[in-house]
């Protein structure tokens, strides 16, 4: 995620903090100052630093439970409304997704009543004033992690309630349905969060907006999975495209780029194997910094994947939507160049399948030299 600092690498899975976490907790001591001094902005800030420390500890108990089926992360970022950890993929097994979603709250819940075994009891005053300074500080810990597993079992998605609703839902009636009915849950509880919060909170109005965008996605995420559902990688691939030798000049990169109407050009060589990727942004942005003469090579993409004509669309759709990752090489039994899967083609694909979900589509190599 971009505008992230990492602060740690655990396991394999790198640990960040968005700036906009660190401009949240400078906010939270700066507010607890103007109320309480020194004293007040050092507890406060204490406060929030443990307390998004459960929070990590709440992400790396779906990693750790998506590890078990296969699935690894690559990062957990902390932002002020919580942490976020990006998992390769989620488990298509609903019982996986019931496992990995009910991971995070059962660390909060553990965390919770361990603090409350060593304090010996909480306080009522504690689980309803989780943000009076006066109270302990453990006390309030406790409290908050008991709030965060209930919290995040509220049946919308992004929150882990969602993604339990998920799972049982798809247990019944499948995913693509089971997908439906959850995202139009969430929406709900969103339009139902927004209306409290026009009442005085403008924090639950920020939440609200934040599930809508997220159930939307998860629902337009699996009406795209479901259009590609079926389709291999030479059906969906663009066959027309303009390759760069590996040995061209920026100069003639520059040209293939204003005769193409295409946003992704495979360098490729002698023998029409590809070595690399020069995006349209890559080419304009070698162009601030190189001559005309300067190999275009300098500014290619290095370690994109291949895949072959016949590999289904579903399982490299996940790889795709990686914004680093441009587009896919579609490459024949000898390595050669035949074809690229890009997002754009996958959209254009999506839109046509929603009009008629049985269109099918003929991808003949058309190569221009």
């Amino acid at each position: 995620m971009p505008w992230s600092i990492t602060i740690g690498r655990f396991g394999g899975t790198a640990v960040k903090i968005h700036v906009t976490f660190l401009l949240f907790l400078a906010w939270i001591a700066s507010s607890a100052w103007a109320r309480g001094g020194w004293t007040a902005a050092r507890d406060g800030t204490a406060f929030i630093v443990l307390l998004f420390l459960c929070v990590v500890l709440h992400e790396f108990g779906h990693i750790l439970a998506a590890r078990r089926y296969g699935i690894q992360a690559t990062e957990v970022t902390l932002l002020p409304i919580g942490g976020v950890a990006s998992l390769q993929r989620l488990p298509s097994d609903p019982r996986q997704e019931l496992v990995v979603a009910l991971a995070g709250p059962a660390v909060n819940l553990v965390i919770g009543f361990a603090l409350v075994l060593v304090l010996g009891s909480v306080r009522p005053g504690e689980l309803q004033q989780i943000e009076n300074p006066h109270l302990s500080l453990l006390g309030r810990l406790a409290a908050a992690n008991l709030f965060l597993a209930v919290f995040n079992l509220i049946p919308a998605f992004p929150m882990d309630g969602g993604r339990v609703l998920h799972a049982l839902l798809a247990m019944r009636v499948g995913g693509p349905r089971a997908t439906e009915i959850a995202a139009k849950v969430g929406q709900a509880f969103a339009i139902a969060l927004g209306f409290l919060g026009l009442f005085g909170n403008p924090l639950l109005l920020f939440i609200a907006i934040f599930v809508y965008m997220a159930a939307a996605g998860e629902a337009q995420m699996s009406a795209a999975q479901q259009a590609l559902k079926g389709l291999t990688a030479g059906e969906a691939m663009e066959t027309r495209f303009t390759p760069i030798a590996i040995e061209a000049t920026l100069g003639e990169a520059v040209d293939a780029l204003i005769a193409a109407a295409q946003h992704e050009y495979p360098v490729v060589d002698a023998f029409r194997k590809p070595v690399g990727l020069l995006t349209r942004q890559d080419i304009l942005t070698a162009v601030r910094a190189h001559g005309r003469d300067e190999p275009a090579a300098v500014a290619m993409r290095v370690g994109v994947d291949s895949v072959r004509p016949s590999a289904p669309v579903e399982s490299v759709f996940e790889r795709l939507q990686d914004p680093k990752a441009a587009a896919l090489y579609v490459t024949d039994a000898d390595g050669a160049i035949v074809g690229l899967l890009t997002r754009q083609a996958l959209a254009e694909i999506v839109l046509i399948r929603s009009f008629r979900p049985d269109w099918r589509f003929d991808r003949r190599p058309r190569v221009d030299s």
